[in-house]
């Protein structure tokens, strides 16, 4: 009984898996395809790497979208950082459900409204203060923080709430300033949520392409906005491989952070060791 609903289960997850990893594995072959056919396999080529390398527009588009992607997923894990210890030890403070329902607004809100409600936002902000002078990289940059911070805060919050508040109570006992417990306590302890929320994010602003389509203007062209505008025109080989590129960045910024959270908790699990060794 259990080998057969073992084998049945092994049975979904591979038809799972290869429902979701065939078509990239596809595309990231036929990324070396000689042919000018997407689908038709002319041959093993990296042709359209190298031309990938001397299409100016889809270099600055990368750098652009690169650019947005570290800023906004650094500025969102440290507001988002904030949010969530807000709402996680501040225990109820007046005001708390509308903070905490505008800190999440942005996960349930459809992209095309965040768009549209940005978009007219830095209109009005420009006409009232004359801030921001159009639109380009700053107003992609707020708009991707904006929706960001929200997966952020509640990634701090969940860790936070696993965390036991004694520790921080007892520093607090041994005469430690609530500042002081924040950053030798907390914040080591929320390390590994931090660096996961700032992936994420990372992740999120890179793949973003409705919000950034409202809040962008003239010359603040992103990589999704390049891509979107070259398959309207058909699927070629030259964008299988920019997504292929595009594919490899992600996991090696992934691969990099789960070593850094693994070296984290096995250095914490070590120190541990120690300290009830020498207790």
């Amino acid at each position: 009984m259990n080998r057969g609903r073992s084998t049945f289960l092994t049975v979904w997850l591979i038809l799972g898996y290869t429902f979701l990893y065939a078509p990239i594995i596809l595309m990231m072959i036929y990324s070396f395809n000689a042919s000018r056919l997407a689908t038709v396999w002319g041959g093993f080529s990296t042709r359209w790497y190298g031309e990938l390398l001397h299409n100016q527009m889809v270099i600055d588009a990368a750098v652009l979208s690169l650019k947005i992607a570290a800023v906004s997923a650094s500025v969102a894990t440290v507001l988002g950082t904030l949010g969530g210890i807000a709402l996680a030890r501040f225990g109820r403070f007046r005001g708390r459900l509308l903070f905490s329902g505008m800190i999440t607004a942005p996960l349930v809100m459809p992209d095309v409204i965040t768009g549209l409600s940005l978009l007219l936002l830095f209109v009005a902000m420009e006409e009232a203060i004359g801030w921001p002078e159009g639109r380009g990289m700053v107003t992609i940059m707020i708009a991707h923080i904006t929706f960001c911070m929200a997966y952020v805060a509640v990634i701090i919050q969940s860790r936070l709430t696993q965390i036991d508040e004694a520790l921080e109570e007892a520093a607090m006992d041994l005469g430690s300033r609530p500042f002081r417990v924040m950053l030798d306590i907390t914040l080591p302890l929320l390390a590994p949520a931090m660096i996961s929320g700032w992936l994420l994010a990372f992740t999120l602003s890179l793949d973003d392409l409705v919000i950034a389509t409202f809040t962008s203007g003239p010359g603040a062209t992103t990589l999704p906005m390049v891509i979107f505008s070259k398959v309207k025109l058909g699927i070629t080989p030259d964008i299988n491989a920019l997504a292929t590129v595009i594919i490899i960045v992600v996991t090696v910024v992934v691969v990099t952070g789960t070593v850094i959270l693994n070296r984290i908790s096995y250095r914490r699990l070590v120190e541990s060791q120690r300290a009830l060794a020498e207790t």
